[in-house]
């Protein structure tokens, strides 16, 4: 059997993993929703607020879908899409037509786009996604609970036909044509961290995610977390769902979860940012110190273009 080989470095390290490599998933692949519905419960970690949120199965072709169910019905519905995107402020923000929007998306989305679901109602009712433990991996468990199940729909996917670069400063997000779903970061956050980066060429059905991305939670910095205050964001962060960097020292007792947990968090990101695209995307994405801005960026750079994209 073949096998893929996904790299792994930064300052402390060299290390490889490799991992059992299926014959590649096939192009008339089917669409799939939710078995049955799961719910959790959370705080908000920007709001501080409480907040519940239920995974529901989903008709073939609705793609992702929140769902506020404390506005009025004919307002609550929000389709998480690319175009939707109203904020990347510490993360991705989605607004529709009425003004009602849902933060911190990319994790459950990721989890979501991760585990081969394409289609979900995600019914929320506060404004911000429950941050859990700051990582994936809850929403991959409530997942697994419910189980998958496929729908009678061929599943379309996005070519990448010409490389797409969007840069700000010392960050650029690229897309590059490619047979597969590839992703390769390289992050320092700007200098702030050692250099940390990571390659995958990325099938939901081998479990790559949920092995290797889901648990890898968010992180910042505590010099900053004055100026996060004073702009109303981080009022639920903790050392239970964000790993914090004081003095290039992690705080959190337990330590990391990987040694390059920063960098796969940082993949995590984009997984979710890049399941707005509608559909999977066939392309390399490259990714250099980028975050949720420049990854809605390139998206919108992307679909600007109808030659730089098929169906």
């Amino acid at each position: 059997m073949e096998s893929l080989r996904i790299a792994s470095k930064n300052v402390k390290s060299d290390a490889q993993v490799t991992l059992p490599l299926k014959v590649p998933h096939n192009s008339f692949d089917w669409q799939k929703t939710l078995a049955s519905p799961v719910s959790c419960s959370g705080v908000g970690v920007h709001s501080g607020m409480p907040a519940t949120i239920t995974l529901r199965p989903a008709t073939a072709s609705a793609g992702y879908v929140f769902i506020r169910t404390d506005v009025p019905e004919d307002s609550r519905r929000i389709n998480a899409r690319w175009d939707k995107v109203t904020d990347t402020a510490m993360c991705t923000k989605i607004t529709n037509a009425h003004g009602v929007s849902v933060s911190t998306i990319e994790h459950v989305i990721a989890a979501l786009a991760g585990c081969g679901i394409h289609n979900a109602i995600i019914e929320l009712d506060g404004p911000e996604v429950p941050i859990m433990d700051g990582s994936s991996s809850n929403f991959v468990e409530l997942i697994h609970q419910a189980s998958v199940r496929s729908q009678r729909k061929l599943l379309s996917r996005i070519k990448v036909l010409k490389t797409v670069e969007v840069k700000v400063g010392h960050s650029t997000a690229t897309f590059k044509p490619s047979d597969e779903s590839k992703y390769t970061i390289q992050f320092n956050a700007n200098g702030r961290l050692g250099d940390q980066s990571w390659s995958l060429s990325y099938y939901p059905e081998q479990d790559d995610f949920c092995d290797l991305l889901s648990a890898a939670r968010t992180f910042g910095f505590y010099e900053d977390a004055q100026y996060l205050w004073s702009q109303g964001l981080a009022q639920g962060a903790s050392l239970d769902n964000t790993i914090v960097i004081k003095d290039g020292k992690v705080m959190n007792e337990d330590g990391l979860r990987f040694n390059d947990e920063f960098v796969r968090h940082k993949m995590l990101d984009a997984v979710g940012d890049f399941a707005l695209a509608g559909m999977p995307i066939l392309g390399h994405f490259i990714g250099v110190n980028s975050g949720h801005s420049l990854n809605n960026q390139l998206l919108r750079a992307l679909f600007a273009d109808q030659s730089n994209w098929c169906v």
